[in-house]
């Protein structure tokens, strides 16, 4: 799930060091064009496999896939679990000792990519089109899909339905615009519940960006449109329910996430992506919930996108059978198989028309691929972030103005040195 939490100093200073020797293998950025010498395409290979999972269900998922794919074209793959793919990621590169096939985080691709250190394999896959626009954009550098998503998640608003019964609330009271949203909060706001809880980072609080007509950049990520009315207005929103105590952070009710907060009964509504589901069955299983979409702002509905890409090394000896191993990994079966595992949803259209007649509940989640965001995927832009989250976590004492201010410094600092 897309949480972000700033380094400690020691480790920002590794990861930089990391990523100023990935993003500098190439002089003149793309794609690496020294590519190793390739394993015998008729004799079995052995592959290495890296992932981020996000628990034992997806572990187990992507082993039995990539077992399957191994039984079929009787090669060998191997699969690490990390437990900091970017650190890790970045050191294998470093070492010229990379894994075959990776998951790739969206705000570390174009660092990646930038580098040369991703095997564009896009032009090899004819059914490309399959796979949500957004995502597709999300993972191109330099005009060419470099590599597939794997899954798809957005944002919705999740509602303890206990807690939102309680209150004397029904379907009919679902919120749909913010001021609707302000009033539902602050009702079901007493004693230990708080009536909107979320996480203080831009992956979720960015939506309202979008939802007031702001965002981060332009739809070309070539300039920086932070330091906007638009964007003011949403944190100042935001700022606006906070002083009314009807929105906190999770940190605010001892919980890691807005997810937690829900399932502990503390939050009665929260601002989550569809990892939600697989969260609340395996540690809330008896706490009732629904999802709806994210209430409109004064420009309409909004949502962020958020995936992963199966990047394929540069360095692998290997590319043409990762590639083929991809394809498994993507095909619409699979896709499927995964949703059903740990709760993801497809990345490709056609699967995510099936996922949507499988899973009623997931209805806002899916619905909101057609008007969703994507994230920002510039070159270098990952610690600009990771400072906008740092600064929202000050928002409730901070000016609105102030921390977009220093969003816009920042980003516009990275698009002068070159994407």
């Amino acid at each position: 799930m897309p949480i972000s939490r700033s380094l400690g100093g020691a480790a920002a200073a590794c990861a930089a060091a990391v990523l100023l020797t990935v993003t500098g293998c190439s002089s003149g950025g793309g794609f690496d064009s020294s590519a190793p010498k390739q394993s015998s395409s008729g004799s079995p290979q052995s592959l290495s496999v890296m992932i981020a999972t996000s628990g034992d269900a997806e572990t187990a998922a992507v082993k039995q896939a990539t077992a399957a794919w191994a039984r079929q074209t009787g090669n060998k793959v191997t699969v690490q679990l990390a437990s900091d793919i970017n650190q890790q990621l970045g050191q294998a590169f470093a070492g010229n000792k990379p894994p075959d096939v990776f998951y790739v985080n969206s705000d570390q691709f174009a660092n990646y990519a930038k580098g040369g250190s991703l095997y564009a394999y896009g032009d090899q896959i004819p059914n490309a089109s399959a796979f949500s626009g957004p995502l597709r954009d999300s993972f191109s550098y330099g005009g060419k899909l470099v590599c597939l998503p794997k899954d798809s998640s957005t944002l919705g608003l999740a509602i303890n339905t206990d807690l939102w019964k309680q209150a004397g609330l029904t379907a009919a009271d679902y919120p749909t615009t913010w001021q609707q949203l302000a009033k539902v909060a602050a009702k079901l706001t007493k004693g230990g519940v708080t009536g909107l809880v979320t996480t203080p980072d831009y992956q979720r609080l960015g939506a309202l960006m979008k939802e007031a007509g702001g965002w981060i950049t332009d739809p070309g990520q070539t300039a920086m449109t932070a330091d906007s009315a638009a964007d003011r207005q949403a944190l100042d929103f935001v700022k606006s329910m906070m002083s009314a105590g009807s929105l906190k952070y999770a940190s605010d009710v001892d919980a890691g996430w807005g997810g937690e907060a829900l399932g502990k009964k503390k939050a009665a509504m929260t601002i989550e992506g569809n990892w939600l589901a697989g969260a609340m069955k395996a540690d809330f299983p008896s706490v009732g919930y629904t999802v709806v979409p994210l209430p409109a702002g004064p420009a309409g509905k909004g949502t962020l996108v958020f995936s992963n890409c199966w990047g394929v090394a540069a360095r692998s000896g290997h590319q043409k059978a990762a590639v083929d191993l991809v394809r498994h990994l993507t095909s619409a079966g699979q896709q499927l198989a995964f949703a059903d595992a740990f709760g993801v949803m497809p990345s490709r259209t056609d699967a995510l028309a099936t996922y949507a007649r499988k899973y009623p509940a997931a209805k806002a989640w899916v619905d909101g691929i057609a008007y969703a965001q994507r994230p920002v995927t510039i070159a270098g832009f990952n610690q600009v972030l990771t400072q906008f989250n740092t600064d929202l976590q000050s928002l409730r004492t901070s000016s609105s103005a102030q921390i977009l201010e220093g969003l816009q410094r920042n980003g516009g600092q990275v698009l002068k040195n070159g994407r």
